[in-house]
């Protein structure tokens, strides 16, 4: 009864409220900043994604071959880096700033290697959002946005290695065994900067609602809607993630935007949403486990 149920909800609901969960978790880890540092929370994030991970995947760990392990453990590496990165943007300029430019870096990995004319225009809107993230009124600051821009390109190797990891590994038992790994590379900073206030049992509650927001509530209802879409649909879904932060910035974190950062992020909505549109090709059987390029991996952002 219930997979009726859901079978019976348009895909396109389950993207959109991925979406929104993934900001609210940002929204929130944003606001527990005051009494966790970033990294801390980083930590518990990944954590909590892990533990649920792995108790619905519950990988097999025997019979991997080296290589299998590479690609995990680089997968680990780019989610690890892409949280760690983004957070401490987060800490630094407003939510959808800071998501617009991490998202050039799944934007970038539609574009490259694309040989449709077309794609220059992307290109150049895309260009001339961040131009105009640069008319800023002082809200934005160098530290962030480098910090954004290596969140960007974690992004996009996140995005190559997910394909990888998608090939050798079935289900989510790559991914499980990617967030165990971006887990304890960041669990010394994490801890370190988290001290005592990790104790806190209400401190703590707080990092487990954020990992369920952020990382097992959006994974969960993307991989049923990408049961029922294209994946090139999917994609243009996913580039309403930069409007999306900026709407929970201004609702949840009092963030106001001048009007050119609200042009900055509709060229930049608008330049994902062309790259990712893609004609509709013959229906062929589709792969287990498989993500393409025009549908980016959602960031845990």
């Amino acid at each position: 009864m219930l997979r009726a149920a859901g079978e019976s909800i348009p895909p396109t609901w389950f993207v959109l409220v991925g979406i929104l969960s993934v900001q609210a978790g940002a929204g929130i880890a944003s606001r527990l900043f005051a009494v966790l540092p970033p990294s801390a929370v980083v930590w518990l994030r990944l954590l909590t994604s892990a533990v649920v991970l792995l108790a619905l995947a519950r990988p097999a760990l025997r019979g991997r071959s080296r290589a299998d392990w590479m690609v995990a453990l680089g997968f680990g590496a780019c989610l690890a880096t892409m949280n760690f990165a983004i957070y401490q943007s987060f800490a630094r300029i407003p939510l959808g700033i800071a998501v617009t430019i991490e998202f050039l870096g799944p934007l970038s990995v539609a574009l490259i290697g694309s040989r449709r004319r077309i794609d220059l225009l992307w290109v150049l809107l895309a260009g001339t959002g961040v131009v105009l993230l640069g008319r800023s009124d002082g809200t934005v600051t160098a530290a962030g946005v480098l910090f954004a821009l290596l969140a960007g390109a974690a992004w996009a190797g996140y995005i190559l290695l997910s394909a990888a990891t998608g090939r050798r590994f079935s289900g989510m038992s790559g991914l499980a065994l990617a967030s165990v790994a971006g887990t304890l590379l960041v669990a010394p900073a994490g801890v370190a900067a988290g001290g005592s206030a990790l104790l806190d049992p209400w401190v703590l509650l707080i990092g487990l609602g954020i990992g369920l927001l952020s990382s097992v509530v959006p994974y969960t209802l993307e991989m049923q809607a990408l049961r029922r879409m294209p994946p090139r649909v999917f994609g243009i879904l996913m580039s309403l993630e930069p409007a999306a932060a900026a709407l929970v910035g201004l609702v949840l974190l009092g963030e106001f935007l001048s009007l050119w950062q609200w042009l900055a992020i509709a060229c930049v909505v608008a330049a994902s949403v062309g790259a990712t549109r893609r004609p509709a090709e013959p229906k062929r059987p589709p792969r287990a486990g498989s993500r393409t390029a025009e549908a980016p991996e959602p960031g845990p952002d």
